[in-house]
């Protein structure tokens, strides 16, 4: 009950300081609050300061060359203020894995939390590195150039991005526990697991998100702007016709099922490598 109350404590001041910073909503902040005290109270310390580290860079990046980005905000379903749906669709499956944790603590569940954190990571370095790549990116599915912002379009700078996002939430990952067993006196050796799995389910569920985006996500057209956008509402204030894919498949359920991915993928990794 102590932990549940101070990561509830913790995630109220850290949502209302994001606030204040313009980085979420009202919503964002009711989001952000359910999300850190439920990983925090269920999951631990260490699955607190790896979603709050995901959370900090990934604003700090979304703000890195914000003029650079600016002329692509119509591009995009919503922009660097993130709201409730941004926040579950990036930490609700972490979260949720949290509460299964508290009840079956074990390893292959800290794989899925991280499998997961580290996707929406990679995904969110890639994205806002990526679309400042000078060569134009590539439809993932037919390496046809597509304009910058394209769903579904990659470069090899936000691969290199996404990569590396997702080795920092394994590092990190693996750091904090190891301090967590050695202050527990306990045994670090047995998490050497951590950096590869998280790694590799990492970067495999951002590229699910980009496949995601080439294929199925729902893509709008706006006649007075000719460009493609996620919104159904234009930054023009036209309202869009449907392009392809499906509707409600918007960029919040896609973060969603890619999150749900790398989880899947740290799973069945931790079972062949760890769990046999």
């Amino acid at each position: 009950m102590l932990q549940l109350v101070a990561g509830l404590v913790l995630s109220a001041v850290i949502a209302f300081l994001a606030h204040r910073r313009d980085a979420l909503t009202i919503s964002g902040v009711w989001g952000a609050i359910l999300v850190g005290t439920i990983t925090v109270g269920f999951g631990g310390w260490t699955w607190g300061l790896v979603l709050i580290a995901f959370f900090a860079l990934s604003t700090g990046l979304s703000r890195y060359r914000q003029a650079d980005k600016r002329e692509l905000a119509d591009k995009f379903l919503k922009g660097a203020q993130r709201d409730v749906g941004q926040v579950l669709a990036n930490g609700g499956l972490g979260a949720f894995i949290a509460l299964l944790y508290f009840s079956y603590p074990t390893s292959a569940l800290l794989a899925a939390f991280l499998g997961s954190i580290a996707t929406v990571n990679a995904d969110t370095w890639g994205t806002e590195i990526g679309i400042l790549s000078r060569v134009p990116p590539r439809l993932i599915t037919t390496g046809r150039r597509v304009p910058v912002g394209s769903s579904g379009g990659i470069t090899l700078l936000g691969t290199a991005a996404s990569t590396l996002g997702a080795l920092f939430i394994g590092v990190l990952g693996y750091v904090l526990l190891c301090i967590e067993a050695l202050v527990g006196a306990g045994n670090a050796l047995g998490l050497s697991w951590i950096i590869p799995i998280t790694l590799i389910s990492g970067l495999l569920g951002s590229l699910f998100d980009s496949l995601l985006g080439a294929t199925v996500q729902g893509i709008f057209h706006c006649a007075r702007c000719e460009a493609e956008t996620e919104k159904e509402l234009h930054g023009c204030g036209l309202r869009t016709s449907h392009l392809r894919g499906w509707r409600w498949l918007n960029n919040d359920v896609v973060n969603l099922l890619s999150s749900l991915c790398g989880a899947l993928v740290a799973i069945a990794i931790w079972g062949v490598i760890v769990g046999r």
